[in-house]
């Protein structure tokens, strides 16, 4: 089994609700990017504190990251030995971001009031500006990894179950939470 994951995707796609679901199901621990970047009143950290943090779990020799932050997924990539990719609809992603406004989240240091309008262009052109990126660098920087590409929901939740049924099957203890089998 992998002991170093990404889950990388749009906006709205659901990465976090997936990294937690994988974490429960896997017993690895989850890093949120956004969690070291951003502040609790909405300002980011210096690119360099980002940098040591994310240096930091990087060294560790067990875990999730969960997020994009292109300007790091190649090293993150060259770190990990499994990528899991949500490659949804656009409409999921703008529903799913627009579904979580208003709410308390463990992967954000606030609650998002509103839906900012450049965050919805950001998503609206995340299928032709991001990405091709993320594949360009799926494919020079993927080999050896195992790399799991979801287009829907239900793909995803499918993956889940089974990687869950197969740790139990296997006799690995782990504790899954329950929501793992509910719908994103």
């Amino acid at each position: 089994m992998f002991q170093k994951a990404l889950v990388i995707g749009s906006p709205g796609a659901g990465k976090s609700t997936f990294a937690r679901r994988l974490r429960d199901a896997s017993g690895l621990p989850l890093h949120y990017l956004d969690m070291l970047w951003h502040r609790p009143d909405g300002t980011n950290v210096s690119r360099e504190a980002f940098d040591a943090a994310l240096q930091a779990v990087l060294r560790q020799e067990r875990w999730i990251i969960d997020g994009n932050y292109l300007r790091t997924l190649e090293a993150r990539l060259n770190a990990c030995d499994a990528v899991f990719l949500l490659d949804f609809p656009l409409r999921v992603c703008l529903d799913g971001a627009a579904e979580r406004i208003g709410k308390a989240r463990e992967d954000m240091p606030w609650v998002e009031q509103s839906f900012d309008p450049e965050f919805r262009q950001w998503i609206t052109d995340f299928p032709k500006n991001q990405l091709p990126r993320i594949r360009k660098l799926l494919q020079n920087h993927a080999a050896g990894r195992e790399v799991v590409q979801f287009h829907s929901r239900r793909e995803a939740e499918d993956w889940l179950a089974a990687f869950s049924r197969s740790r139990c099957e296997k006799g690995v203890p782990h504790d899954p939470d329950p929501r793992l089998f509910r719908p994103f």
